[in-house]
């Protein structure tokens, strides 16, 4: 079935206009139909770290099943360049995807660079038309998975979170794709509610510090009672007030209780309370144990409390203890109940309190993860590597902007302990490496740098998404986030630290370094000294 980006925005109008004006150019010369090869890559780790992770396959292939110029588009191209001969126009009209074959990495897979996230092949003037959108559906959703997977990294696989960051993303675009890629790299729901609508996301919420102050006395409850979870009707503001009243919590304050209250009489099985409005310590978790303790005596499990606000690792360990001893105390199980925590957190924060120890159980994150402050941008870049069945390099003084000509096939070779090694890339038609076969592997540019390897297992990274028409399965991102998940877990530690990572090797066959060195030759002018 066809299937519609999900932002209506993303059409082939999503381009930079040099992309149009090259595709005439293209046409002009009469070359606009000639065969190419494109490589998307990036060519630096994001975050100082040394992994990436790939995503936005699915809205690229989204956009590929839907690339054509309606007639407004026509319309108004035609207006902006009316210097183009009717011709033009007419092939444009008839413009589509029908022609190139795409390889990428399967979504959500770890990433290095160099290996080309996708390669693109087909009529050049095509494939110079897919650039730019191809780049802003890889960059952004690419940066924000590999940020989400960060945060997993520093807090651990046994600790929830969930992204808070609608109100703080850069417009509802960035809201959206932050709350679908910070779940699929392993978030476990967000607060984003049109997220959860159009993916699947679960969804969280508790309430604001608004809801709280909106609340003065009991007076305002025009309903004492709720039904308890055997279907009786019991008082449940007297039940509390009788609670707070033998636990000796008679100076907290009573609007703060009273909006617990009526946030436990509407969400019973989902009482989760935000205790930092007036004092977390001396009224918000003690509000909480009151209106918890009713709803455990009459069958219900409260979930927790959220901080906001103050001295995480203190507060967190502070009210772990109150819930413990009043848990004991009461013969409940209030010392379950989870701690959550907010208030602009980033990783190093994460790192502090690892530190210095908490209790929190789950982590609501915003402002720091959606908006990717510390990386703002990506930076895949969209080369071309072949024409007309000639592989082009484009050379550079920075030996970090060459790149490597030709079609390749990447695989990644596994060592006897079940981890990766290294990336490989091979010219396309050539013998791919195989386990337990002794392989030499270069250094794209440096000759000296190189090692043999004898791998236990070789998975290629490259397939076919693309013939045409999409190959590529529908894939449920709860199905892409386990493969995200299980890559965290089964790749190596030292690779994937946030502070002084090992450099994860990307190399080259022989055949193809010696290809390149010696296209790196052919291709560079020859200084002459006078």
């Amino acid at each position: 079935m066809k299937m519609e980006p999900t932002n209506t925005l993303v059409n082939p109008m999503l381009t930079d206009f040099y992309q149009i004006t090259m595709a005439y150019a293209y046409w002009k010369a009469g070359v606009h139909e000639e065969e190419a090869v494109f490589d998307l890559f990036f060519r630096t780790n994001p975050f100082r770290g040394e992994f990436a992770i790939y995503a936005g396959l699915e809205e690229k292939l989204r956009l590929f099943e839907n690339f054509h110029f309606s007639n407004d588009h026509i319309a108004y191209l035609k207006q902006q360049m009316p210097q183009c001969e009717d011709e033009f126009i007419e092939w444009l009209k008839n413009v589509d995807c029908s022609r190139m074959k795409i390889y990428a990495l399967k979504e959500g897979t770890i990433a290095f660079p160099r290996v080309p996230l996708m390669r693109i092949q087909g009529p050049i003037a095509v494939g110079q038309m897919l650039e730019t959108a191809s780049l802003t559906l890889t960059n952004y959703p690419s940066l924000m998975i590999t940020n989400a997977a960060k945060y997993r990294l520093i807090v651990g696989f046994d600790k929830e979170l969930i992204e808070f960051g609608l109100r703080r993303a850069q417009g509802p675009d960035g809201g959206v794709s932050a709350s679908r890629y910070s779940y699929m790299g392993s978030f476990e729901a967000t607060s984003n509610v049109l997220a959860g609508y159009l993916f699947g996301v679960p969804i969280r919420g508790t309430h604001a510090h608004s809801y709280v102050q909106s609340f003065t006395g009991i007076d305002n409850l025009k309903n004492h009672t709720l039904v308890g979870a055997d279907g009786k009707t019991h008082d449940f503001v007297k039940m509390v007030l009788e609670i707070r009243a033998d636990l000796g919590f008679n100076n907290t304050n009573q609007g703060e209780l009273t909006s617990f209250i009526a946030y436990a009489q509407a969400f019973p099985n989902g009482f989760l309370a935000l205790v930092d409005t007036y004092d977390s310590l001396k009224s918000g978790v003690p509000n909480f144990m009151c209106v918890a303790l009713g709803l455990f005596k009459i069958g219900y499990k409260p979930i927790g409390v959220r901080l906001d606000s103050g001295d995480l690792s203190y507060l967190s360990k502070a009210t772990r203890e109150m819930l413990v001893q009043t848990g004991a105390s009461t013969n409940t199980n209030l010392s379950r109940c989870r701690i959550m925590a907010s208030n602009e957190i980033n990783r190093s924060v994460l790192t502090s309190l690892k530190q210095q120890g908490h209790a929190i159980d789950s982590f609501g994150i915003g402002t720091h993860l959606v908006t990717c402050d510390d990386q703002p941008a990506m930076g895949c870049v969209y080369k071309l590597v072949e024409a007309k069945g000639i592989p082009r390099i484009k050379l550079s003084q920075e030996l970090g902007k060459m790149t490597i000509p030709g079609k390749k096939d990447a695989y990644r070779l596994f060592g006897e302990d079940g981890y990766s090694l290294l990336d490989l890339m091979i010219r396309v038609g050539d013998k791919p490496p195989q386990p337990a076969e002794r392989t030499l592997c270069h250094h794209p540019f440096d000759p000296i740098k190189r090692v043999y390897v004898t791998p236990s297992k070789v998975i290629p990274l490259h397939h076919c998404v693309w013939d045409g028409k999409r190959i590529y399965p529908h894939v449920p991102l709860s199905e892409s986030r386990n493969y995200v998940l299980d890559q965290l877990r089964s790749t190596r530690a030292d690779h994937l630290r946030d502070i002084n990572p090992t450099p994860y090797k990307v190399s080259v066959s022989e055949e193809l370094y010696n290809y390149v060195y010696n296209l790196w030759a052919e291709e560079s002018p020859v200084t002459e000294l006078k």
